[in-house]
C-alpha cells in the first residue's frame, strides 16, 4: 500500500545539493482504463470523478514546493492531473513523457491478454506495433537529461510505466540502461514520487505516497 505523503512528512527546501536536480514523478489520477487495468498509451481519456478528486488532493502538497521546471505528457489525463493540481500555468509539454506504446495490447488488460497468449508480460514479451523497454528507457533517459540540463526540481506529470521506467533508469549504472527495474516499481494514481541524491548516489527518496485526503 502506497504512504500518505503530508506536508508534515518532507522538507520542502531546496535538494540537499543545489547543484543536484530533484525529480517529483506525479501520476495522473484515476481514468476508466487505469480502474479496468486496460492498457493505455495514445487513448485520449479523461479523469474519473474519483480521479478529479484525487487530483485536486495534490494541490497543497504541491503548492508547498518551489518547481523550476514542470513537464506534462501530451495526454489529456496528465494535463488535466496538472491543472486541477494547480501547476498548470507552469507547464511545458515533453513528448517523452508519453505513456509505452503498446501498440496492438493498447486498451487491453493483462488477463485479456493472456487468454490468447498465457505468457506475455509487457516487460520482456514483444509488442506489434509498440515499444520496445529500451525505447522507452531511451525516451526517459531523455527526460532526465532535461531536468538535470535545467537544475532544480522539475515536477513532472504522467503515467505509471514510463515512470517505473523513468526511476530504473534514475538509479541504474548506464544512461538509457536498467529501465527493467521499473517492473518491481508498483505505482498508483495520483500519487508522488521523489528522485534524488544522497550525497552524489543517485536515489529513489520517496516512492509511491498519496497526499493526505
Amino acid at each position: 500500500m502506497p504512504g500518505a505523503f503530508t506536508p508534515a512528512t518532507y522538507t520542502y527546501g531546496m535538494p540537499e545539493e543545489k547543484n543536484k536536480s530533484e525529480l517529483w514523478l506525479i501520476r495522473h489520477g484515476e481514468t476508466e482504463w487505469s480502474l479496468s487495468g486496460a492498457h493505455t498509451s495514445f487513448t485520449e481519456l479523461p479523469l474519473t470523478e474519483h480521479g478529479q478528486e484525487q487530483a485536486k488532493r495534490l494541490a497543497p502538497v504541491l503548492a508547498r514546493v518551489q518547481f523550476e521546471l514542470v513537464l506534462t505528457s501530451p495526454r489529456q489525463r496528465a494535463q488535466q492531473t496538472a491543472q486541477l493540481a494547480g501547476i498548470h500555468t507552469q507547464a511545458e509539454i515533453e513528448p517523452n513523457l508519453q505513456e509505452w506504446n503498446y501498440g496492438i495490447y493498447e486498451g487491453k488488460s493483462t488477463p485479456e491478454i493472456r487468454e490468447t497468449d498465457p505468457d506475455w508480460n509487457v516487460w520482456t514479451s514483444p509488442i506489434t506495433g509498440g515499444e520496445t523497454l529500451q525505447q522507452v528507457s531511451m525516451r526517459a533517459q531523455a527526460v532526465i537529461d532535461r531536468c538535470i540540463a535545467h537544475g532544480g526540481r522539475c515536477a513532472l506529470f504522467a503515467h505509471a510505466h514510463i515512470f517505473r521506467i523513468l526511476a530504473g533508469v534514475w538509479v541504474g549504472p548506464g544512461g538509457g540502461q536498467n529501465g527493467d527495474l521499473g517492473e518491481r516499481l508498483a505505482l498508483s494514481t495520483a500519487s508522488i514520487s521523489v528522485l534524488g541524491y544522497e550525497r552524489t548516489t543517485r536515489v529513489i527518496s520517496r516512492w509511491n505516497e498519496l497526499p493526505g485526503a
